[in-house]
């Protein structure tokens, strides 16, 4: 298959997302009205055949457009529990095996890449992909030395994909003007952007991944795959090869406390990250985790990460702090200082404080709290059910560019967690990242002494 009738031109690419939005589109208000009028869940035969026609769509794509498949696939949305089940099960193939590119097509990007086939470049060379995903797939390899490795090698044409759905995603701007009048429409595109050309440069993955393998080298149950730079360019990432569990797979074989566990590491290893490094993976679906049997986590996939300045993470904090406190003057302060509330414009400041406490329930309470499906449900529903008046105060609000990639973070965890019911005391999990607090779980013990060796605190 040649790279134009795989990923498509720009005109069809746009005709394909403009029909599935419009059949997606107008069935869903039929099934939202009538779940409003009389308490009638949408339609089940609807959406089976709007997911499948995702998967058909946005796989062959791949790209930008593919990503709202993957998403759609396990974060909890604003429907029934078994609504939300038909997208998870029928586009989990979006997250670890989209379509695979044919193995000849692969190996042309790597002859380009270095100069010499992957049977010259590395000692062996699986031409069956390990997985496949939106901008590349993935293929196991050995260097000349014996380690075992993962090749990612990016599809032929993504690039020009990408900036096609880039261009089609600026069409969207007078709907966005629409729903939420006050936004500054552009900032956000840029930021989009430039989340999305980042990933298309393996070399600026490497980096990245580098970043983070070294603040986590020698963490006692967080993994980062090792990267090879000799063997990476642009369109081409080698990294260190490490087994693991799928999410699905661990979620069955697992036990209760192993589930646990992995929970907790992946809300050290996001939170952690964030507040103790100023480095965030904005990518969190459960692709991109390993589960090697060890207690440890494996994570993968550095192409959407964002370092943002001491500024963002010290305005993030003083926002949860006054939520937490119950001082609206200083959560409107802080609020107005990251660029939420536009000039002239009037708020109700007490709602927006009770939709901000919801938002961040998990860590505001001093006590044990198991994140649920339910909880993930209800954060989506006060952004898109217009019944509970949210929708219209947080559509008098501007969203900085910093915190567009954050909520995207912020979703994927509850789903997540809340897949895994999660429990912990995490108000007390993030006193360790904001004030170096005495640890709060065993793992935060076996932790500590790691972070207080480490030279790269922010």
């Amino acid at each position: 298959m040649s790279p134009d009738r795989d990923l498509g031109g720009r005109v069809q690419r746009a005709a394909g997302l403009a029909r599935l939005s419009a059949t997606t589109g107008a069935g869903y208000l039929g099934a939202r009205v009538r779940s409003l009028r009389d308490g009638d869940l949408a339609d089940q035969r609807f959406h089976t055949e709007t997911a499948e026609r995702m998967l058909e769509l946005l796989g062959s794509m791949k790209g930008a457009a593919m990503k709202l498949g993957q998403i759609a696939s396990f974060v909890d949305l604003d429907l029934p529990p078994e609504i939300a089940a038909t997208y998870h099960e029928i586009l989990a193939d979006l997250r670890d095996a989209a379509p695979p590119t044919d193995p000849a097509t692969i190996a042309a990007v790597v002859r380009d890449e270095f100069g010499a086939p992957p049977e010259q470049v590395y000692a062996w060379w699986d031409p069956e992909p390990l997985a496949a995903a939106s901008i590349g797939q993935v293929h196991r390899a050995r260097l000349h030395d014996g380690t075992e490795v993962v090749a990612k090698v990016q599809y032929p044409g993504i690039a020009e994909a990408v900036q096609s759905d880039l261009a089609n995603a600026e069409l969207f701007t007078p709907l966005a003007r629409l729903v939420s009048p006050n936004l500054e429409i552009r900032p956000l595109v840029e930021e989009l952007r430039e989340r999305l050309v980042d990933e298309l440069d393996y070399q600026r993955e490497a980096q990245y991944q580098q970043a983070f393998f070294e603040r986590y080298d020698g963490h006692p149950f967080i993994r980062i795959p090792r990267v090879f730079p000799e063997h990476s360019r642009p369109r081409v990432l080698t990294s260190e090869y490490l087994p693991g569990l799928n999410f699905e797979d661990m979620v069955a074989k697992s036990t209760e406390d192993e589930r646990q566990r992995h929970a907790e590491i992946i809300f050290r290893f996001v939170y952690g990250s964030i507040y103790r490094f100023r480095l965030f993976n904005a990518d969190p679906h459960p692709g991109n985790y390993l589960f090697p049997g060890d207690g440890t986590v494996v994570f993968l996939d550095f192409g959407s990460v964002k370092p943002f300045p001491s500024r963002t993470r010290a305005l993030m904090t003083a926002q949860i702090r006054a939520t937490q406190a119950g001082d609206l003057d200083r959560f409107l302060t802080a609020m107005r200082d990251a660029g939420f509330l536009p000039d002239g414009v009037d708020v109700d400041g007490p709602a927006l404080l009770d939709w901000f406490r919801l938002f961040n329930r998990p860590i505001l309470a001093d006590g044990s709290w198991t994140y649920t499906p339910e909880f993930a449900r209800e954060v989506i529903k006060s952004i898109s059910d217009p019944r509970l008046g949210t929708v219209d105060r947080l559509r008098r609000l501007n969203l900085p560019p910093d915190y567009l990639t954050l909520n995207r973070i912020q979703w994927g965890v509850n789903s997540i967690l809340g897949r895994l019911r999660a429990t912990a005391n995490w108000h007390r999990v993030v006193l360790e990242f904001w004030d170096d607090a005495p640890p709060a779980t065993a793992l935060g013990v076996e932790e500590r002494a790691f972070m207080d060796a480490s030279p790269f605190r922010a």
